[in-house]
């Protein structure tokens, strides 16, 4: 399978480019970003509307409620199912995004893990809400003490629950090598100018206040199901809740915000330059999304789609 690639640090306009890029050629977009996942969560990660999505179908988004967990190898058999299906139509798909985990599971996959295990996770997934982690890291140390002392955080649940499924699949180490990429095809990478990103999180900060964050984030308080510990601790949500339970002012919540995506935006650059293979487009404060579209696509055009690693 192929694919077309879209990648860049947060808040650079990869989603609005991908947008039109899809209107003009009849793609399909599928996010490459792990907080588009959650239902309901959607002014704090600055989710394409309706409106904005147009008749532009999307894939990748809305998977699970903020509730829920939700990790890389259901993303990626998601992602590989939606891509096998566009293919199937005759379409082509465009991925967009700036979780590199989940682009890498796309162009390399991973040579020597096994798939997820739903009913295993379930099992553990359900313990660990009912009893906290300390049974979980008791069963791993009895089921693979290899595998338990590898682990780099043992009281962090959500990795337990990964170990878990990978003892139950008989490994004794941790997976760690990428699979081989399909062909060394370039990502096309938005690249931001330090000063326009840091103006841009700003802004996108402070509107996602004016859209009604706090809203959105008291809803979810007062609901029965509430927020799993990833959507607590997600940007823009936990600063949302600190200032909803008195523990910030607005003012605290919007730079702490920033802040986080500020930093987050750096680790996905260094990611993009160190782990991926890319080809940077260069955007300034001039730049229209019609300019940087037409980039892209000069960028495809020349390389042509990526690989898809199945």
């Amino acid at each position: 399978m192929e694919a077309f690639f879209l990648a860049g640090p947060t808040a650079s306009g990869k989603t609005t480019v991908a947008q039109r890029l899809a209107e003009q050629t009849g793609c399909e977009i599928l996010s490459a970003d792990s907080m588009l996942i959650y239902r309901g969560m959607d002014i704090g990660t600055a989710k394409p509307t309706i409106e904005e999505r147009g008749t532009v179908p999307y894939h990748g988004i809305d998977l699970v409620s903020a509730n829920e967990t939700f990790n890389s190898w259901q993303y990626r058999e998601h992602a590989l199912e939606v891509l096998a299906a566009v293919q199937e139509r005759g379409s082509r798909a465009i991925v967009v995004g700036g979780t590199g985990l989940y682009l890498k599971l796309l162009t390399h996959g991973f040579a020597d893990a096994p798939g997820s295990n739903p009913e295993v996770r379930e099992r553990w997934e359900r313990v660990r809400e009912a009893e906290g982690v300390a049974p979980l890291a008791t069963a791993l140390r009895e089921q693979s003490p290899s595998l338990y002392a590898a682990i780099d955080d043992p009281e962090n649940g959500r990795r337990l629950v990964r170990f878990l499924e990978w003892a139950a699949a008989g490994l004794e180490t941790p997976p760690r090598n990428w699979g081989v990429q399909g062909a060394p095809v370039p990502m096309a990478a938005l690249n931001v100018e330090r000063e326009l990103l840091k103006s841009r999180i700003e802004q996108r900060v402070r509107a996602m206040y004016a859209q009604g964050l706090l809203d959105e984030v008291r809803d979810w308080l007062l609901g029965k199901a509430g927020l799993s510990d990833t959507a607590r601790q997600a940007i823009g949500y936990a600063e949302a809740i600190d200032l909803l339970q008195g523990r910030c002012s607005r003012e605290e919540a919007l730079a702490r915000t920033a802040a986080r995506t500020r930093r987050l935006a750096k680790r996905q650059r260094t990611w993009l330059r160190t782990q991926a293979t890319v080809e940077w487009i260069d955007v300034t404060v001039d730049s229209s999304t019609e300019e940087l579209a037409e980039a892209v696509q000069a960028h495809w055009d020349k390389h042509g789609p990526t690989m898809v690693v199945e």
